[in-house]
């Protein structure tokens, strides 16, 4: 009887869930869409039933195939979109308004009038974070002022998608997130691993309402919604779930991974490192009470943008059609797009900036648009390189993962822009497949990360072939590109 984690990977655009082995190979796969909701420019919701039932449909799905093969479902796993908000009443379990999600911008001017009366770096002290409506504090703010609810706290629960999940999963019985989750709030304090009282205070945000922080791999409550006590033994926000599914473990290690945004995190081990050029300082991990620290770059736009070209401007009908249009042309002929649907996210951190196309002429075709798109990826992961190398860290080797990394053109641009050698793992869904390894280690499946670490295998290695001068001609377009779009 093969032991095996099932593995909820709740995302921006899809809920899914993994059936993972022992040695993390990908055993089952359920996954089921569910629709934006764009009410206003900048603003961007989920309705949280439809999180919910596509996540216990796929569930559901990857327990049935388990139980059918025989295996023994050691415990559940959970990794989710972070920063996305949800307030909800405790005795029914209902949302009190849509889930906010993270890339939404309705708070941006709640963001600078908090600015004139408060020292963004006091907070970056204590958070790691910037003043910023990515994140959750202001979200939840938003919602209780504008659903007359500021005078039932302690009816409503707040958290991240993994705390609205375990609610429901245990019938209500466990209110908790883990610390990645709670780190991107903007209300928990990373050097103390606690709420922060003077921020909840600066945000207004009652501390009532707040889940239990918990290590990731922790004991999250017993789920009984499929016929048998299965414990929720491992919880992490998606970009951390991946660094551990990409085995980050050694201070220097860096992995950046590409599905809607793209995130890129560097593990920092016990030092916190505060960045110069606006990269974010957050918890990689934490295990038996230690804090594993990470740089981190946010870029709101990477795979969204492909889905755009399908969806929004309808010149694809699949993700995959983009790599020959890449290959098709000999260079992107001037022509760059700047996908600041919603504002850009480090290093500029301007919620204001909004997506451009330049270098368009007559002879422009799809294929240059799909290249654009491609590229603005690309050269947005080398922003966040050269601000870590403004902030005294130089990778010299990069591991990729999520959706767009299939693309093996794009792979392949990365390496050549970066100038290192860029690693494609055997299994790339490591989002899925950290949140496993960090529910079997707290179930005793593994005895250490160490033991995890086994399991990584390469599937391709990248190695750069670019001249100097072909990079510097299109960092410089890029750039320029760019420069148009900022509004600070």
């Amino acid at each position: 009887m093969t032991q095996i984690i099932l593995s909820i990977d709740q995302g921006t655009t899809s809920s899914r869930t993994l059936v993972f082995s022992s040695k993390g190979e990908i055993l089952f796969t359920a996954q089921e869409e569910f629709p934006q909701i764009y009410p206003q420019d900048g603003w961007v919701e989920h309705d949280p039933e439809a999180i919910w039932d596509t996540t216990y449909k796929t569930l559901k799905q990857a327990y049935d195939f388990a139980k059918k093969a025989g295996h023994e479902i050691l415990a559940i796993g959970i990794t989710n979109q972070r920063e996305t908000t949800v307030v909800w009443d405790r005795k029914s379990g209902k949302a009190i308004y849509n889930a906010i999600v993270w890339q939404d911008r309705r708070t941006a001017e709640i963001c600078r009038e908090i600015k004139t009366r408060y020292d963004e770096a006091k907070l970056t002290e204590k958070t790691g974070l910037l003043l910023d409506p990515y994140f959750s504090a202001t979200k939840a703010a938003w919602i209780l002022d504008h659903t007359d609810s500021r005078g039932r706290a302690g009816e409503l629960a707040f958290g991240t998608i993994d705390s609205f999940l375990i609610w429901r999963l245990t019938g209500g019985k466990v209110h908790a997130t883990d610390a990645t989750n709670a780190s991107r709030t903007n209300l928990f304090n990373i050097h103390s691993s606690d709420w922060d009282e003077a921020l909840l205070e600066l945000f207004d945000v009652p501390a009532e309402i707040l889940p239990e922080v918990k290590d990731c791999a922790d004991d999250y409550g017993v789920c009984e919604l499929l016929g048998e006590a299965i414990p929720i033994l491992g919880v992490a926000g998606d970009q951390q779930a991946a660094a551990i599914g990409q085995n980050c473990f050694q201070r220097g290690d860096i992995k950046s991974t590409y599905g809607t945004g793209c995130f890129v995190i560097l593990n920092t081990g016990q030092d916190c490192i505060t960045s110069e050029n606006r990269l974010l300082s957050t918890v990689c991990y934490r295990l038996n009470g230690q804090t594993t620290y990470a740089l981190e770059g946010s870029i709101f736009i990477a795979g969204a943008a492909v889905q755009w070209l399908r969806d929004g401007i309808q010149i694809i009908e699949d993700a995959q059609e983009t790599e020959s249009l890449c290959e098709s042309l000999d260079g992107n002929h001037g022509v760059y797009l700047v996908p600041a649907f919603t504002g850009l996210g480090a290093p500029h951190w301007d919620p204001e900036a909004r997506g451009a196309i330049f270098g368009l002429t007559r002879d422009t075709g799809r294929e240059h648009l799909a290249r654009a798109t491609v590229e603005s990826v690309v050269y947005q992961t080398y922003d966040l390189f050269k601000a870590m190398a403004e902030d005294g860290v130089a990778p010299t080797s990069l591991r990729v993962d999520g959706g767009m990394v299939h693309n093996s053109w794009m792979v392949q641009h990365l390496s050549d822009v970066l100038n290192i050698p860029v690693d494609r793992p055997k299994v790339l869904e490591t989002t899925a497949l950290g949140a496993a390894y960090l529910a079997g280690l707290q179930a005793g499946l593994y005895s250490s990360l160490d033991e995890v670490a086994k399991n990584w295998q390469i599937d391709r290695a990248f190695k750069p072939d670019m001249t100097e001068q072909t990079r510097n001609e299109n960092l410089h377009g890029w750039h320029s590109a760019v420069e148009k779009v900022l509004t600070d």
